[in-house]
């Protein structure tokens, strides 16, 4: 692969075009209890979640079992995140979808909700060419007045965009971010040196290497437990202190690896919620919970890590 370069927009500290999203965005879970949406118990997370200063809240993404949400609760979850945030953060709405007009549909309506900005999957499934990309996020970004961050997520979607459709897209008005979640450092790299786009870290354990070569903050899985501890590592960073970086992130990396790796996302996750009492841990199919094995070894990764509710909910037997 061969990628352009452009000395004009290759400087990693130059102001870039989303950088009002850097720092910590959580991927909020969206609660369930007895197979409906818990609107209480989502407010409750998201006045957590501002309470720690988290930046950003991005709500209906893969965290937040947006497959499994019918049209109706999409729509819903994103406003009442809106609602409940009132301006307190930003709000980035994922309105992606494997259909361009779905994904229009669904962006127009966050955007008149008042959502600061849209998550834009890569289309799933139909694994578009890279001109197929290029056309959908270009026709996104078009019909509305937000900022669209692209979100590369080829595990997810069997597909890559690959960085040459990137740095056209960088040229779309509109265009502001890339949620980079490849697992490429190479890829990350290619992005910050070629285009003024902002990247955004998409794996957690890859925060701190992504933004040592110029990615300006994570979009968080693990921030729904841990927020404050994301935050301290991504303000190191941005402050050039990568002796605490490094140690803030060889904490977390134990966490998110022997969290994460437990199960698809966002079954983990959720049964850590469910640990500290924070969540129910229900899920829909067609995720399933953790085996109670994998649950044991997520308590002793909590513990392990110092999370002192997981310990009580441990000892009490639940």
């Amino acid at each position: 692969m061969t990628f352009a370069s452009n000395s004009s927009k290759s400087d990693s500290q130059s102001p870039r075009k989303g950088s009002a999203f850097g720092g910590l965005s959580v991927a909020i879970i969206t609660p369930f209890a007895d197979g409906e949406v818990d609107y209480v118990r989502l407010r409750e997370q998201l006045e957590f979640q501002i309470e720690a200063g988290t930046r950003c809240i991005v709500p209906t993404g893969t965290t937040g079992e947006s497959p499994t949400l019918s049209h109706d609760e999409h729509e819903k979850v994103i406003s009442e995140t809106i609602q409940c945030v009132a301006g307190r953060a930003k709000v980035m709405a994922g309105t992606g979808s494997n259909s361009t007009a779905e994904a229009l549909r669904l962006t127009k309506r966050a955007a008149a909700e008042g959502a600061d900005a849209t998550l834009q999957v890569a289309p799933y499934y139909n694994k578009p060419a890279q001109e197929g990309f290029y056309q959908h996020f270009k026709a996104v970004a078009e019909a509305v007045d937000i900022p669209v961050c692209i979100y590369n997520i080829p595990g997810r979607c069997g597909k890559e965009i690959d960085v040459e459709t990137i740095q056209r897209l960088a040229e779309v008005p509109g265009i502001t971010m890339v949620k980079e979640a490849t697992g490429k450092l190479d890829q990350c790299s290619a992005i910050v040196g070629s285009t003024d786009l902002t990247v955004l870290c998409g794996d957690d354990s890859l925060t701190l290497p992504m933004m040592s070569v110029g990615a300006e903050g994570v979009v968080s899985v693990a921030g729904n437990l841990i927020p404050s501890d994301l935050i301290r590592l991504v303000e190191a960073a941005q402050e050039g202190d990568f002796l605490l970086a490094r140690k803030i992130h060889h904490q977390l990396f134990s966490l998110c690896q022997n969290m994460l790796s437990l199960s698809t996302n966002p079954i983990p996750v959720k049964a850590a919620m469910q640990c500290v009492g924070r969540d129910t841990g229900e899920l829909r199919l067609p995720m399933t919970p953790l085996e109670p094995a994998a649950m044991a070894s997520l308590q002793q990764t909590l513990m392990a890590y110092g999370i002192r509710s997981a310990m009580s909910q441990s000892s009490s037997g639940q």
